[in-house]
């Protein structure tokens, strides 16, 4: 793999306040100032689908495989690209885009390195890294109200209906999975409630009884989540792929929700290197990525025994695991609303900051939708 995997160092309190002196503060889409001419795409007729579609069963946008061909520019562009992790499934596009050289044919060096979503949110605003790959979690958002001109420009995944990754209860006497009074227990996670995933915690609590205002949190790594559960250190647990496997079917646990189906929750977040600065960039970028879920994920991808022994090498992931669990439906546009949801989750778990951001702070739709030759 071309792409080298390093860890980028903190940043410090003055360069943060830096950051944020120096960023936009304003309702217009970033990136979109100056008009641009959006082509058809070759390959890409059914690259597109209406924003406010959230039907569960929505087919994902996709384009032929190899489409959107490259559009190589005229001089090479080095780009850093930082993720919390290059080992999840979830990162598997960039991973492959790289291996398989889908950003150098847009005459892009692309750069891959590990940080932090926290760390790299004030990085990313500043144009020291170019993308991240993450989510608008509450850090990111809280540094949008701060004046950070970040926007949220592709999308990532979202789950096969098989899958049971979500939230997970111990059932006690007499209670059945058709309703478990939540209001009151206690669930353990490893993820914050200033993770995009308090969105479908709070869908899926309020179902039952229950909200992030009216259970008592446990943060715990992710090896002693499921224990805590099990040992009733817990009621309950947010489970990730594969984990959740380890109690699918015993008739002492249920499954009660997971992410939203056909919504992505994260995917590239962008600055203004590449929002303002270097668009054709910028879109060459999205067009790597979408043209690699084309070519490499646009089904099931893990029927493919040859191909998931190359995920399974790329990840550093034991390929049985990898095969435990459903393919992800890789998705690179974003949903409307999702960025109001997501901060309705954060309001009621008492970690965000400010008022609520609209989407033409938050949210730039228009480089993916040029990349694959959409005229609005």
């Amino acid at each position: 793999m071309r792409t080298r995997t390093t860890v980028l160092g903190l940043l410090t309190a003055g360069s943060l306040l830096a950051s944020a002196g120096c960023a936009q503060q304003d309702d217009t889409p970033s990136g979109t100032a100056k008009p641009r001419t959006v082509k058809e795409v070759a390959g890409c007729t059914s690259g597109w689908t209406d924003p406010a579609d959230l039907a569960a069963d929505r087919k994902p946008a996709r384009c032929d495989k190899g489409a959107p061909a490259p559009q190589p520019l005229a001089k090479k562009k080095k780009l850093t690209i930082v993720s919390g992790t290059l080992s999840a499934e979830y990162v598997a596009p960039l991973v492959v885009a790289a291996e398989k050289g889908e950003f150098a044919k847009e005459n892009l060096d692309v750069e891959l390195k590990v940080l932090p979503t926290p760390d790299a949110v004030p990085l990313l605003a500043q144009g020291d890294i170019d993308a991240q790959w993450a989510a608008p979690e509450v850090a990111v958002m809280n540094g949008i109200n701060g004046g950070f001109d970040i926007r949220w420009v592709a999308g990532n995944f979202s789950p096969d209906p098989a899958s049971k990754s979500g939230m997970w209860v111990r059932l006690k006497d007499g209670e059945s999975a058709d309703h478990v009074p939540m209001a009151g227990r206690t669930m353990g996670t490893m993820i914050g409630k200033g993770s995009v995933i308090a969105y479908p915690m709070n869908t899926t609590l309020k179902k039952h009884g229950g909200g992030l205002d009216k259970i008592q949190f446990q943060q715990l790594g992710s090896a002693d989540v499921l224990t805590a559960m099990k040992n009733g250190g817990v009621d309950s647990a947010w489970l990730l792929d594969p984990v959740w496997r380890k109690v699918d079917g015993d008739p002492k646990y249920a499954f009660l929700g997971g992410q939203p189906l056909g919504e992505p929750l994260g995917g590239l977040l962008f600055g203004p290197k590449l929002l303002n600065d270097d668009v054709d960039a910028g879109v060459a970028l999205l067009r790597a990525y979408i043209r690699t879920v084309n070519t490499y994920f646009a089904g099931d991808y893990k029927k493919d025994e040859a191909f998931l022994d190359e995920l399974s090498r790329l990840l550093k992931t034991d390929k049985a695991v990898l095969k435990s669990t459903p393919s992800l439906r890789m998705d690179w546009e974003i949903r409307g609303g999702t960025i109001d949801r997501l901060q309705k989750a954060y309001r009621d778990a008492g970690v965000s900051k400010g008022d609520p951001i609209p989407e033409s702070r938050s949210v730039n739709r228009s480089l993916y939708e040029e990349a694959v030759g959409h005229k609005k």
